[in-house]
C-alpha cells in the first residue's frame, strides 16, 4: 500500500510538472498557432531568473513565483514585438524565426553562465509513507498547476480580456472593426504565455539541473502533449497531461526513465494516429 501511495504521487507529480511546462505553449500554440521552438529556452530563462534571484537573496518563493514569471513575460513581450508580430499566419516562417531565437539564446546564457550546472536546494523537506520517503515540493507542484489551471481558466473564460483574446484569435478583421487592437492583443497574449512558462521553469528549477541547454529536453515533450491535448487550451492540457504524465511515470518505474520517455512518445504517437485533433477535439468539443 504504501508503493502504491508513493507511485501514485509520482504520477500526480509527473502530471503537474508537464501540466505546467505545456500550459504557456498551448496558450501561444492553441490561441495564435505560432510554434515557438524557442519554448524550452523560455523554461530555461525562468529557472535561471529564479535562481539568480535566490542566490541574490531574494526569498526562494518569490524568485519562482513572481521573479521568473515577470522576466519572461519582459522577454515575450520584446521578441512579440520585434520578431513574432511579422509572422502572424506563416507557419514555416515562425518555426525558423523561433528554432534561431532558440539558438541564440542558448548562446547568450553560456556566454554569460558558461556550461557549468547552477540549482537551487529543493525547499520544504520531506516526509516518510511507510518505508518510502518523498518530498512535501512534490504537493506544492501539485498544488501551483491546481491555482494555474484555475487563474488561466478564470481569465480566459470570464474576463473582458479573456473574451477579447478568444475574439480576436478567432476572427481578428471582425475585432478591429469593433474598436479592438488585435497587434495589443496579440502581443498580451504571447506576454501572458511566456510568462506562464515562465512560472514552469521557476518552479521546476530546484529539481530540474539548470545549464544552457536543458530546454532541449522539455520542448519535444511540451509540443506532443499540446498537440495531443487539441484545440482547447485547458481541457485539452489537462487531459493530455494526465494520460502521458501517468504513461511516462509508470514506464519508468517498471523500466527505466530513459525507456518511460521513449514509451510516452510511443504513446503519443498512437494517440494522435487514433485522434488526429487530439483529446478535446473528440470528447471535450465547445471547451476553453
Amino acid at each position: 500500500m504504501d508503493l502504491v501511495a508513493i507511485l501514485g504521487l509520482n504520477v500526480v507529480n509527473g502530471a503537474a510538472s508537464l501540466f505546467l511546462l505545456c500550459l504557456g505553449l498551448a496558450i501561444i500554440f492553441g490561441m495564435m498557432r505560432i510554434i515557438n521552438l524557442a519554448h524550452g529556452e523560455f523554461v530555461m530563462l525562468g529557472a535561471y531568473a529564479a535562481v539568480i534571484a535566490a542566490n541574490a537573496g531574494v526569498n526562494i518563493f518569490v524568485a519562482m513565483l513572481i521573479v521568473a514569471p515577470l522576466f519572461v513575460g519582459l522577454v515575450g513581450i520584446v521578441v512579440e514585438r520585434c520578431l513574432i508580430q511579422f509572422l502572424y499566419g506563416r507557419l514555416v516562417d515562425s518555426m525558423l524565426a523561433t528554432w534561431g531565437l532558440s539558438l541564440l539564446i542558448i548562446g547568450l546564457v553560456t556566454t554569460i553562465f558558461g556550461n557549468t550546472m547552477q540549482g537551487v536546494p529543493t525547499p520544504l523537506g520531506g516526509f516518510a509513507i511507510g518505508a518510502y520517503r518523498t518530498s512535501y515540493y512534490t504537493l506544492f507542484l501539485l498544488a501551483v498547476a491546481i491555482a494555474m489551471l484555475a487563474l488561466v481558466y478564470g481569465v480566459l473564460r470570464y474576463t473582458r480580456f479573456g473574451l477579447i483574446a478568444r475574439a480576436v484569435m478567432q476572427n481578428p478583421e471582425m475585432a478591429a472593426v469593433l474598436g479592438v487592437n488585435p497587434a495589443r492583443v496579440y502581443m498580451a497574449t504571447f506576454a501572458l504565455g511566456a510568462a506562464v512558462t515562465g512560472l514552469a521553469g521557476g518552479v521546476l528549477a530546484p529539481v530540474s539541473g539548470i545549464t544552457p541547454v536543458m530546454g532541449g529536453a522539455y520542448v519535444a515533450k511540451a509540443f506532443i502533449t499540446v498537440v495531443g491535448g487539441g484545440a482547447a487550451i485547458i481541457s485539452g492540457t489537462v487531459s493530455a497531461s494526465g494520460l502521458f504524465g501517468f504513461v511516462n511515470q509508470l514506464g519508468a518505474y517498471f523500466t527505466t526513465p530513459v525507456y518511460g520517455e521513449v514509451i510516452l512518445f510511443v504513446s503519443a504517437i498512437i494517440l494522435i494516429r487514433l485522434l488526429p485533433q487530439g483529446i478535446s477535439g473528440r470528447f471535450f468539443k465547445g471547451t476553453v
